[in-house]
């Protein structure tokens, strides 16, 4: 049966992504097609287009991960379960484990069908909605893999051993990433202006390279009212503390270090951006908790953030707004590629769900 023949209701397509159905394109990290079932077997077909980073994807059966796999190139029919008693229920989750990478024009995970002896039901719907925004960190770069792999492949992210992935556990949340390795609020760590989430936060997806996705529609505007979180996480400014201590990129001189400390202008010109990027952020999700979280590689940047916070709050007099440190990385809590791992996610999420219990409960209140 195919993804677009399913009648509405008993398929969730989650994550930034166009209307075509013929196959669902999924790119942003994070996003998962779900369905619910009465069946004894459940097939999936599904294809991982690339041209350097392939797709990983986890399976979700019943709310536990049971399965986490690399993607074929070409089309190929994945069985989810089989044997199972067709008189309970199961609920399924493909999950699109990878973020979306800018750099390879034809990165994508294509679902076209699925194949069941059972019968589809309603997908219910989550209790809140939060969208995280953010960089490698919030990609789940180095959540997966031993401490010493230092090599940048698609197999050391993992969105389900990510913060945002266990937050939407521990909240009972749909929960949405918009992130970028290497990717900051005013450039990237490598002093590319280009690299800056701002620039492409109200895009479906046009921080991707061009050929598909301007061609087929990632490029338009993001329908804000399609999906309106109840919060929204950022967790940037790592990367543009990283352009100031880079003395090497060939536009080194972008944001500048004097005595290990910013020039204050070049320091300006990073926060600005951040105060304007709060703007756009609540023009777009007017009735959202924004919080700023920080810290867990380093924190030079903190107090330009909170100045930020501040200045934006003086011009909007919006009080549903804060700043939220997180811990930052050790020895015991690293993973992968000097990046923090699943147990330093592990006390970001507990520290961030602390934080939205209260938000999203005064929310609903």
């Amino acid at each position: 049966m195919k993804i677009s023949e399913i009648e509405n209701g008993k398929v969730k397509i989650c994550g930034r992504t166009t209307n075509n159905c013929e196959p669902v394109t999924l790119v942003w990290t994070g996003s998962f097609v779900e369905f619910r079932v009465k069946a004894s077997e459940f097939k999936v077909l599904l294809e991982g287009p690339y041209d350097t980073y392939e797709n990983w994807i986890a399976i979700e059966l019943n709310g536990e991960i049971i399965s986490r796999r690399m993607v074929s190139r070409e089309k190929e029919w994945i069985t989810v379960f089989r044997m199972h008693n067709p008189e309970n229920e199961t609920s399924i989750k493909i999950i699109k484990e990878v973020q979306a990478f800018s750099s390879d024009a034809n990165h994508r995970l294509n679902i076209y069908a699925i194949e069941t002896d059972g019968q589809l039901l309603e997908v219910k719907e989550k209790p809140y909605k939060i969208e995280f925004i953010g960089d490698s960190i919030t990609s789940a770069e180095g959540c997966v893999g031993a401490k010493c792999e230092m090599d940048w492949v698609s197999g050391v992210f993992s969105h389900v051993n990510s913060y945002p992935y266990m937050i939407g556990k521990k909240l009972n949340a749909e929960v949405r990433v918009f992130s970028q390795s290497g990717f900051g609020t005013y450039c990237s760590w490598d002093c590319n202006t280009d690299g800056a989430i701002p620039k492409y936060y109200e895009d479906v997806c046009s921080v991707m390279a061009p050929g598909f996705f301007d061609k087929n529609g990632f490029y338009d505007k993001w329908d804000f009212m399609k999906w309106q979180p109840d919060a929204v996480i950022i967790n940037l400014g790592t990367n543009d503390d990283g352009a100031f201590h880079n003395n090497e990129c060939e536009n080194a001189n972008l944001l500048k270090m004097v005595n290990d400390e910013y020039v204050e202008e070049d320091r300006q010109k990073v926060r600005d951006t951040m105060v304007d990027f709060l703007k756009k952020v609540r023009d777009n999700n007017p009735d959202a908790y924004i919080g700023w979280a920080f810290g867990m590689i380093g924190d030079k940047m903190e107090l330009t953030i909170l100045e930020a916070i501040q200045l934006y709050q003086n011009d909007y007099h919006d009080s549903n707004i804060g700043y939220i440190k997180l811990l930052e990385v050790t020895d015991k809590t690293i993973g992968s590629r000097c990046h923090p791992g699943k147990k330093a996610h592990k006390e970001a999420a507990k520290i961030l769900s602390s934080e939205l219990k209260k938000k999203l409960k005064s929310l609903q209140g």
